[in-house]
């Protein structure tokens, strides 16, 4: 018998099988597409309303935004808040880990805290600070009226606020480390240091960059506050220019439009430090 007759015929090309139920089409949803214009429309408005209404000053925004006196507000503004962000983080992780220890008083001693400084709104803590000289005359020997500026009395001030925040934020990201990994870490010989370092902060920084970004666009604006005690931040620059000049809206636009610069380069900033910590986990984005 010849290998031809043996040979096994070709089995037909499958065919594809048709769907047994109804084609599906999404759903046209007309009410959003009519919401949609209309919130184009009213936004369009708005703009054309802010950029052609001559109450704005355009011109005289123009003049100051790169004058002298405001970008020397900006960088005390800047300034101000890099230190109180790096103190106030400093002093955070401090009663975090007091937080999160097995000791009673330094655990009570570290929820006081935060529990005070939470409690007490943040110009009133400015306030106590500037007048610290009316409360306590004399500490340890030292005179203690005029002994502190208006610029150390900010940085005393933000600093000892945003530390309460910053413990809750530090505190948030360590829990969000599973007990197990650190407890495998430590069955693999390593150090306390070599396990903070290697599992317990390169996943609770997951946590805690969102926090802490949010943090900084916060502290940054609310540097804004510091003006009170005649800091001369960029707005307190502002203010400065407008009292001698009484163009009252162009000036605040200036430090709006300087607010709203550096808060979105921040926000870029954070956005890329967030997506280096969620590499590896398929959030990043």
């Amino acid at each position: 018998m010849s290998s031809d007759t043996l040979a096994k015929p070709a089995a037909p090309s499958p065919v594809p099988a048709r769907p047994d139920g109804p084609t599906i089409v999404p759903r046209r949803r007309y009410g959003q597409r009519v919401a949609a214009v209309l919130v184009l429309v009213l936004l369009g408005l708005v703009i054309n309303s802010v950029l052609r209404n001559r109450a704005f000053q355009w011109d005289v925004v123009a003049d100051y935004f790169t004058s002298v006196s405001v970008l020397r507000g900006l960088w005390l503004t800047l300034w101000l808040t890099a230190v109180v962000m790096v103190l106030g983080f400093a002093l955070g992780t401090l009663l975090a880990v007091l937080r999160l220890s097995t000791n009673t008083v330094l655990r009570s001693v570290s929820w006081g805290y935060v529990w005070l400084f939470r409690s007490i709104p943040i110009l009133v803590q400015l306030l106590l600070w500037f007048n610290i000289g009316a409360l306590y005359p004399q500490l340890f020997g030292i005179r203690t009226v005029n002994l502190l500026g208006p610029v150390a009395v900010a940085v005393i001030g933000l600093t000892l606020h945003e530390a309460a925040y910053a413990a809750e934020v530090v505190r948030g990201g360590i829990l969000s480390v599973d007990h197990g990994q650190t407890e495998a870490a430590q069955a693999l010989g390593m150090t306390p240091g070599q396990r903070w370092r290697r599992i317990v902060l390169p996943q609770a920084m997951r946590s805690i960059v969102p926090a802490a970004g949010n943090m900084l666009i916060g502290t940054l604006k609310g540097t804004s506050i510091v003006s009170v005690i005649a800091v001369n931040d960029l707005l307190f620059s502002a203010q400065l220019i407008y009292h001698r000049t009484y163009q009252v809206i162009p000036l605040l636009m200036v430090a709006t439009l300087w607010y709203t610069v550096v808060t979105s380069v921040l926000g870029i900033g954070q956005y890329y430090v967030e997506k280096y910590y969620a590499r590896g986990t398929g959030s990043a984005r």
